[in-house]
This record gives C-alpha cells, structure tokens and sequence, in this order.
C-alpha cells in the first residue's frame, strides 16, 4: 500500500496518510480522514472549556453553581453531586433512532435535552473550582491536574502539594511558578527542572540544589549563574539578591533570559524515548508527531497530551492512563479501549459517538450514560438489536450526511461538528492553540461569546502597590486589585470595561 495525499477538507492544505494509517484505520475499522490532523486537533479542541467557570442556575433545585456552562448555553445543567446521583434516570431521555434525518441533527438534539455535569471535577474535596482534574484535595484553579493537594492556579500539574502557579509539574511541593518540571522541591521561576531542591530560575537542569539563575546543569550545587561557589559564599551572595522587590524581581527576570540566549539547547525535549517526532516527550516509543507524551506510551501517532501507558492511539488529546485503541477522542481513558470519536469517556471499550460516559460499553451516540450497555441514543436495546442496528446507522451517516453551514461534509468516520459544541470558540482551548479573531472565528463557521457584565471595581491600582513584600499590608486580602494589562489591546483580564472570557492562568 502507497501513501495518499489527501486535501483537508477545512484549511484545504495537502496531508499525507501514510500505510501504516491505514494499517491502523483497517484495525479500527474506520475510513481515512478528510480533515488533516492540525484541523482535526482543533476540531476537538472546540468542545473543551478549560479554563472560563461561571455563575449559572442548575436545572434540578434551582441553585446558584459553579460551571463551565455560562448562563446562556441552551443545555440542561445539573450539579456534579446531583448528576452523580440516583436522583435521575440516564436512560429517560433515550430516542428512537430516525432514518429521516442526518446522525447529527440527532446528536445535537438529545445534547440539548440530556443533563450535562457542572463540571468534570472527580473526587474533589474542598476544589469547586477547578474542572478536568481527578481527586484534588484544597485546590483552587486548578485545571487538568490531579491527584494534588494544597495547589492553586494551575495547569496540567499532577501530584503536587503546597505550589502555586505551575505547568506541567509532576510531583513537586512548595513550588511557585514552574513549568515542565518534576520531582522538586521549593524551586521557583524554572522550567525544565528535574530532581532539584531549594533553587531559582533554573532552565534544563537535574538534580541541582541550593543554586539561582543556571542552565544546563547536572548534579551541581551552591551555583550562580552557572558558576561554582563554597557553602557560605553562595549563601553571601544570594542575599545580594532582593527578590522581596517586584522591580528587582522582573530585572532579574530580564537577565534571565539574556542569559539562557547564551547555551545551546536540544532540538526538542525528548527523554529517555525511541524513534519520536515531536516534542515534550518522555519515557515512550514508537509515537509521532506527538507532543506533551509521558510515561510508556507506545505505538501512537498525532497526540497532545497524552500517555500514562497509552498504547497504539492517533488522532487524540488529554487521554491515557493504561488506555489503547483511541481515535479522535478527546479527554479521559483510563483503562479504556476502542473508544472512537468520542469525548470525556472513561474506564470503558467499544464506544463510538459519545460524550462523557463512564464504566460503560457498546455505546453509540450516548451522552452521560454510567454502567451501560448497548444503548443508541441513551435508548437501551439487547445486544443483539444493537449489533443490527448500529451497522445500518452508520450506512445512513455515509448516504444522508450532516453538511455545517461552510459547506464541509460530515459522515462517518469524522468527529463532532464545531457547531454542536456546547461552548463557544473563544472559551474553548482551541483560542489558546490556534486563535482567531472575533471576526475570523465567525467567518470560519464557529461561534463567538461576547462579554459578559461582572460587577467587579477596581479597588487599588497597578501603580499603588507597594514595590517589596515586606511594605505589604494584611488588608491587600480585602482589595480588587488592577491587572497590569489593564487596557492593552490584546489582553483578556477582566474588568469594568474589558472582561471577555478568559484562561484563569
């Protein structure tokens, strides 16, 4: 078998499916794609807010929540405790399949009817506010990370404790502004930092302690600026340094920088991998064009973030965790296999075309189902009505195609249109990876979410805050404080006058 170029249907560029993609698509039993896998990734990436929570009334008890659903989206919204319970029947909003109408005017409806979670924050205890993370203890904006405890502001970072501030850390405690960093403790303002204690403004080092503004190290100790100190003389010099002061801070920050300019650095960050292309990858083999990979994944093609034993998958994003047999899914698996063109899906195999379920299997276009089987629409069938029946829908996905309002054409084998994504362009991470403008997103099909009025004044300007920690007081705790890019033509903050929908981080 040769390979093929093919035009992507949405950008109209030319890809390349290769033959082990269609290896893979055989395996799998599906066709090749029609988008290419930039516009795929960003085709999933529209159903995922991370980082906007609102304000809004769930559907149950009328109470105030916390969601990721603002006010206005047209979907039925339940409490995360209350859509855990067994206070509803999943299976009361099921449908008869209709041969009359494309697959996804289906799908759009039953998402429309069918109560979605608040949030998709699992096991949490004392962390309302975070969302796509898994057992979290006394966190607060926390986004994507899990099993952490005592953390705010941050993303993807996992197993920490009493750190502030990060991306992508694993395992590390009293930390503050790191990113892609591991198994340290109170390292500050460092990226890349492995194995390191009591340091700052570190850049690719491992196992260096007690050291400020190094790059490149390892197995190094009492260092500045790459240079070697005694004990006592490092600790001398250190206190040359007023970090107490935000001015001195940012023009440490500045020489920082210049000073990185100066080394070489990899390629790519690939650690302890075998035959990658990509980027961020660590301790995996056999995966291309793969990026933010960790942790044994093998065999995968076309993933962001991804990993944790994730074993031949393409065309996917946020998932892992010992799952395998994945395609265009976007977020979850654990222990999940087959699970194709599918959203937050967990602990479950052989599912196609659905949202958010868990401990399940034979699904077909379910949304929010728990320990199911063999249901289409949330309509429960016996096994062998299922097996009949999901074969002549996915014929009539093929011969009556969803067609979106730009004209691309939806049969099986593609994910989700963007038009039934319950979240706007602009609130999804997709803005994040490949941003638009108001003006483009709307041209391209997707929708926009303009302002929403917050009732917030400033209370105490940028410019009035004193410059050292130390001339801090107490009462700061009670002040609505100024962004500084209060007014820049690029900024997101929220504010009396310009308070768009933005990432927390």
């Amino acid at each position: 078998m040769n390979p093929e170029t093919k035009i992507c249907q949405n950008c109209k560029s030319s890809f390349i499916i290769e033959p082990e993609d269609f290896k893979f698509y055989e395996k799998i039993k599906v066709p090749p794609p029609t988008w290419c896998p930039e516009c795929q990734l960003m085709r999933r990436l529209i159903f995922r807010n991370e980082h906007n929570l609102y304000r809004r009334k769930e559907a149950a008890e009328g109470r105030e929540i916390i969601s990721m659903f603002s006010q206005d989206k047209p979907v039925v919204v339940f409490s995360q405790d209350y859509w855990l319970s067994d206070k509803w029947d999943q299976l009361a909003y099921g449908m008869n399949y209709d041969f009359s109408q494309p697959f996804f005017e289906q799908m759009k409806e039953l998402l429309g009817k069918m109560p979605l979670p608040a949030l998709l924050n699992i096991n949490a205890v004392n962390s309302e506010y975070c969302n796509y993370t898994f057992s979290n203890k006394n966190c607060y904006l926390v986004f994507g990370g899990d099993f952490n405890e005592d953390c705010a502001y941050g993303t993807f970072n996992m197993y920490s404790k009493d750190s502030f501030d990060l991306y992508w850390v694993n395992k590390c405690e009293l930390c503050y502004e790191d990113i892609d960093s591991e198994n340290c403790y109170k390292v500050f303002f460092s990226t890349y930092a492995r194995d390191s204690t009591e340091s700052s403004f570190l850049y690719n080092c491992s196992n260096v302690n007690n050291s400020l503004g190094c790059v490149n190290l390892r197995n190094k100790s009492y260092c500045i600026f790459n240079k070697q100190y005694a004990k006592e003389e490092y600790r001398r010099k250190l206190e040359e340094f007023g970090f107490g002061s935000f001015r001195e801070l940012n023009g440490f920050k500045e020489r920082f920088k210049e000073f990185i300019l100066k080394f070489p650095r990899r390629y790519a960050e690939i650690v302890k991998s075998v035959n990658i292309t990509g980027h961020n990858v660590h301790n995996t083999k056999n995966c291309k064009n793969c990026f933010d990979v960790y942790d044994n994944a093998e065999d995968c093609k076309n993933l962001l973030i991804a990993g944790w034993e994730l074993k031949d998958s393409r065309n996917s994003d946020h998932v892992g965790h010992k799952a395998e047999l994945m395609y265009e899914f976007l977020g979850g698996g654990r222990g999940a296999s087959r699970i194709l063109f599918s959203y937050f899906c967990h602990s479950s195999h052989d599912i196609q075309y659905s949202f958010n379920c868990r401990s399940s299997s034979n699904l077909f276009a379910c949304i929010g189902l728990r320990n199911k089987s063999y249901c289409i629409l949330n309509k429960q069938y016996t096994k062998e009505e299922y097996e009949k029946l999901v074969p002549k829908i996915i014929e009539h996905m093929n011969s009556m195609p969803y067609i979106d309002q730009k004209g691309r054409v939806y049969k099986y084998g593609e994910f989700f249109p963007p038009e039934l994504s319950p979240f706007s362009y602009n609130e999804t991470i997709a803005q994040e990876y490949f941003p638009l403008s108001k003006d483009e997103a709307l041209a391209k099909g997707y929708s926009w979410k303009d302002p929403e009025p917050r009732n917030y004044e400033i209370t105490l300007k940028t410019e009035d805050l004193p410059d050292h920690i130390k001339d801090v007081p107490d009462s700061i705790l009670n002040e609505i404080i100024q962004c500084a890019h209060f007014g820049h033509a690029m900024s997101k903050c929220t504010s009396v006058t310009n308070n768009a929908p933005r990432p927390t981080r």
